[in-house]
């Protein structure tokens, strides 16, 4: 049954995120179309979509960031709606207008609340910041986030302790229109830098925190219907979360391949009200990592009791990877997951 009265949706992206909407979307029962360029017609993210559509050459300029390719691939599939991925997209209010006007459903906010706020599509990196769903009615899912930073890149998100309050700032998102997901960075007196849409690594930490499947809430908010029930703080409080990302480091330019197995994909570990990880790889043993593209291997996230615990469950799952082919960051994470385990925040590179 199709989900929120959209039945398939062009998922605009590539890599780990994009994997993580298309399952997503399989379980709830929508037609996940993906896209790819030249250089990933086989790539992770096309063989776990239900349909998949050539945009254009290598290049992302060419390819996945042009809005008329982007759009043009949308009518071709015949889907209803359009699902952009990294905060470039989802933050394109050019690409947002042009989906509006070929009468196609845009997941995400409004072009011209775009135009004014989000049209820079850069993902906030900054050490503390907020994720929201932002709706009619408000905030919900409020969820403060501290971050770990490698050249300008959050590679390890958390919820921090204690959380403090939402910042006043973020209300003002209601009022000016934004509605759909939200990542904002939070300078240290309380305003707000960055502000950005889109699935970034630290939508893994609100899913884990509160029990929610982000695209749901997101196809919810576009489809102009209520997001599905909050549970109450009895039935399911908030829990501690952590989300990593899992790098290459090879040099820029330079094309490998992933010969042993990353972190499988899927529910590794848990119940309800236990410990739960969960980790989408967006490449599997044998697949090319190209040169066009930013390298990001797999995402894993957990959520916990609290946050040293939640570090613990999602080290553990990054713990003796077998030689991937590809040089990458793990032990630098790890370092961080350590940190965090034995009650160190430390934010910052």
């Amino acid at each position: 049954m199709a989900q929120h009265g959209i039945e398939s949706v062009l998922v605009a992206g590539r890599g780990p995120a994009a994997c993580a909407v298309i399952a997503a979307c399989s379980r709830l029962g929508v037609k996940a179309v993906a896209v790819y360029s030249e250089a990933e017609r086989s790539a992770r993210h096309v063989r776990l979509a239900d349909d998949a559509v050539l945009l254009g050459p290598a290049p992302a300029a060419e390819s996945y960031l042009a809005v008329d390719r982007v759009v043009e691939a949308a009518r071709r599939s015949g889907a209803g709606a359009v699902l952009p991925v990294p905060p470039a997209l989802a933050g394109n209010a050019s690409l947002a207008a042009e989906v509006a006007a070929a009468g196609l459903t845009w997941v995400g906010p409004p072009a011209e609340v775009l135009e004014r706020l989000g049209g820079d599509g850069v993902e906030p990196a900054s050490e503390h910041g907020l994720l929201a769903l932002v709706t009619e009615e408000g905030l919900r899912y409020p969820t403060a986030v501290a971050r770990d930073r490698a050249a300008g890149i959050a590679r390890v998100s958390w919820t921090p302790d204690p959380a403090g309050e939402v910042p006043m700032g973020a209300k003002r998102l209601v009022d000016v229109g934004w509605r759909g997901l939200v990542t904002v960075g939070v300078s240290e007196d309380g305003e707000l830098g960055e502000v950005a849409a889109g699935f970034s690594l630290d939508m893994a930490v609100l899913e884990r925190a509160h029990r929610v499947d982000a695209v749901d809430l997101a196809l919810a908010t576009a489809a102009g219907r209520r997001a599905p029930r909050r549970r109450t703080a009895e039935e399911h409080p908030p829990r501690a979360a952590v989300a990593v990302q899992l790098r290459s480091t090879l040099a820029p330019g330079r094309a490998g391949r992933v010969t042993g197995r990353l972190p499988a994909s899927g529910r590794l570990r848990g119940a309800a009200g236990e410990t739960e990880v969960v980790a989408v790889s967006g490449y599997d043993p044998g697949d090319r990592l190209d040169p066009w593209y930013d390298a990001l291997l797999t995402t894993v996230s957990a959520g916990a009791a609290d946050t040293a615990t939640a570090a613990r469950a999602a080290g553990a799952a990054l713990s003796d990877l077998p030689d991937a082919g590809v040089p990458h960051d793990g032990a630098e994470v790890c370092a961080v997951l350590d940190r965090l385990a034995a009650g160190d925040p430390a934010p910052g590179a």
